[in-house]
This record gives C-alpha cells, structure tokens and sequence, in this order.
C-alpha cells in the first residue's frame, strides 16, 4: 500500500514531503510553546501575583499555525473527523466503491471551496497593507494567522484532491483507519 505522496509526480512529491516535514514542526513547537506558555501564566499568576503580558495575542497566531499544519497533517493521512458511517454499513464491493468516490469528491468539493474563501479573505487582508489590522497591545497584522488558515487548506484540498485521483485510478493507498480503503479489485481478493 502506497503513501499519498508517492502516487505524485516527483516534481510535487519533493516539495510536498518537505512542507509535510515543517508541518510536523510547526505542530511540535506550538503544542510545546502552547504547554510551557500555559504552565508560565499558571506560576507568574498564582505564584508571584502577575502577569504575563499579552501572552493571548502571541499565542493566538501559534495556535493558529499549529491548529492548521495539524489539520493538513490529519488530512496527509486520512485521520481527519469523518461522520459516515455507510462504509460499515455497506457490504457490497461496488457500492463501497462508489460510496467512497462520493464522499471523496465532497470532501475535494468542500475544501476547494473554502480554500477559495480562504484566498479571498487573504487577498482582501494583504491588500489592505500598510493598515492592516493588528491586536491591540504587541500589533501583530491579522494577515499572520490568515495566511496559516489559506495554507492549511491549501494542503487539505491537494490531499483530498490526491486522493481521489488514487480512488478513481484504482491504486491502493493508506487513508486513514477506514477498513474498506482498498480498491475493487482488493475488496473481491479480500473476499468481501
């Protein structure tokens, strides 16, 4: 069973591995710094009666990073929230074929579509330069958590886009814990 990206051309492969592999830094780093940040503001509150100054606005941006590297990572595998329960219901290899081109080409649909909200919103954002909207206290521009929000769908949506160019082509790739991930021709040797 292949890996997503393998089924790529090597041109999109490459690249795309490494943008996997800073995601996976950026989902590392920000649940430290969320951590150790969370654990400060406990101390300096509780401990020493104080403040951390506008540690809200900083992390806001982090968690924002980290939230949507995550949400590409889960996607990169398959292990995003997914609510259809037909693929236990469903016995029948051609349907479970068919039921899975569905939901894969919704899936595609849908992150498209708010990819394209996304680049709106990011274009609307950048266009605004030089006042752009900041928070209050440290002015960090908007257009910093904008950016990973249009970034993490754009990932989601060329997974989902790889992935159901796999189902359609009919080659068998790892997608999340999904016990009928296989294609026709797998099912009917599995003899399901």
């Amino acid at each position: 069973m292949a890996h997503i990206t393998e089924i790529l051309p090597k041109g999109i492969e490459i690249p795309l591995q490494a943008s996997l592999k800073i995601m996976r830094w950026i989902v590392i780093f920000s649940g430290f710094l969320m951590s150790v940040t969370f654990f400060l503001v406990v101390i300096i509150r509780y401990g020493f009666n104080g403040d951390l100054f506008a540690y809200e606005e900083w992390l806001l941006a982090v968690c924002f990073w980290g939230f949507f590297a995550g949400s590409a990572l889960a996607s990169e595998r398959g292990h995003h929230i997914n609510a259809d329960i037909l693929g236990i219901i469903i016995k029948n290899p051609r349907l479970k074929w068919w039921r899975r081109l569905v939901v894969l080409a919704i899936e595609f649909l849908v992150t498209a579509v708010i990819l394209y909200w996304g680049y709106l919103m990011l274009g609307e954002e950048i266009a605004k330069y030089p006042i752009w909207k900041t928070t209050p206290a440290l002015k960090i521009p908007y257009v910093t958590w904008r950016l990973s929000i249009f970034l993490g769908f754009f990932f989601m949506t060329i997974f989902a886009a790889t992935f159901l160019y796999a189902h359609i082509r009919g080659v068998d790739i790892a997608y999340g814990d999904d016990a009928d991930c296989g294609t026709i021709n797998n099912d009917k040797e599995a003899g399901q």
